[in-house]
């Protein structure tokens, strides 16, 4: 498999990035070429130093889209920075999956306009990894790409993200809720009263109903759907929760986990190809653990099972 890792994106570029590099091929036995894009009278004396030897490929990019650049306009103007090359590289199928925690607005609107929606998607979405209180993991999705959504969007959203689950989580038969003030059916607002009755005609899907806030972290649902402008509080107040107890030093195993560089970085569900985003701040183990998951993405084969469900040849 080829995975290409943009290495000028993000705060910490390239350093943590060759880093989280070499804790991957250190961790992983698995034939994988990473092919890095950037300035590579940089990025190969960094190699070296780092000692990162391996099935590694550089392609010069000469430009860098800024975190505060306006996406459209800086992949049409900047067709030589590390995004606009590694997109490039992803249509033409030279590589298998992209990663980048540089202008997340850009890697959106490339993973949209360079390679596509799933056929049948309305819109695709993006997600995050939740940890419950009793170790297991769910997922909440959208949390940010959608921030007003049609029910039927919702609906989408229930299967990527069960299909998600499913494969890259390893939950068998996620059970799906929809993020609601009450647990009753007719709670909500008129998005949730409207995408109630979707979700629990979906054959598709394993719909549980209703969850409320305080259910986010127990282990109720494996994944719960909300649109966006919901979805991303949720988000931002789960960083928050770890960035208060880490400045007071409180140390538990749970809370631990609430650490996004844990998780690495989030796919966008709904494109053809498998496209993760990271963090602007990330260091090293989140772009470990971002390769780690675009790893298992291509070897689930998930993309070609996201297709095959919305197109109806998805096996039982």
């Amino acid at each position: 498999m080829n995975i290409g890792l943009d290495m000028m994106g993000g705060d910490f570029a390239p350093l943590e990035a060759a880093r989280g590099i070499r804790l991957y091929l250190g961790e992983h036995s698995k034939t994988t070429t990473l092919v890095l894009f950037g300035d590579e009278a940089l990025l190969t004396p960094l190699l070296a130093q780092e000692n990162i030897t391996g099935d590694i490929q550089i392609v010069h990019a000469a430009q860098v889209i800024g975190m505060h650049e306006h996406p459209t306009r800086a992949l049409k103007e900047k067709q030589q920075s590390s995004i606009a090359v590694g997109f490039h590289y992803l249509a033409t199928g030279k590589i298998d999956a992209f990663i980048s925690a540089g202008n997340t607005g850009a890697m959106l609107v490339g993973a949209m306009f360079s390679i596509k929606v799933i056929e049948g998607v309305l819109r695709p979405t993006i997600s995050t990894v939740i940890p419950k209180e009793n170790g297991k993991t769910g997922l909440l999705l959208d949390v940010g790409l959608n921030a007003d959504c049609k029910p039927e969007n919702l609906n989408q959203f229930a299967l990527l993200g069960s299909l998600y689950a499913r494969y890259i989580l390893g939950i068998g038969h996620p059970r799906v809720s929809l993020l609601n003030v009450g647990e009753e059916e007719g709670k909500g607002n008129i998005l949730a009263q409207a995408a109630y009755p979707l979700l629990k005609a979906n054959s598709q899907i394993n719909f549980i109903g209703n969850t409320e806030g305080r259910d986010v972290f127990l282990d109720k649902a494996d994944v719960t759907v909300c649109e966006g402008f919901t979805g991303n509080v949720v988000l931002k107040m789960a960083e928050s929760v770890y960035d208060i107890t880490h400045a007071k030093q409180i140390e538990h195993e749970f809370l631990d986990r609430f650490n996004f560089e844990y998780y690495g970085g989030t796919p966008v569900l709904g494109v053809s190809k498998p496209v993760i985003i990271g963090h602007g701040i990330s260091k090293s183990n989140a772009f470990k653990n971002m390769i780690a998951v675009a790893a298992k993405m291509i070897e689930t084969d998930l993309m070609s099972k996201m297709k095959a469900s919305f197109t109806g040849t998805a096996n039982a």
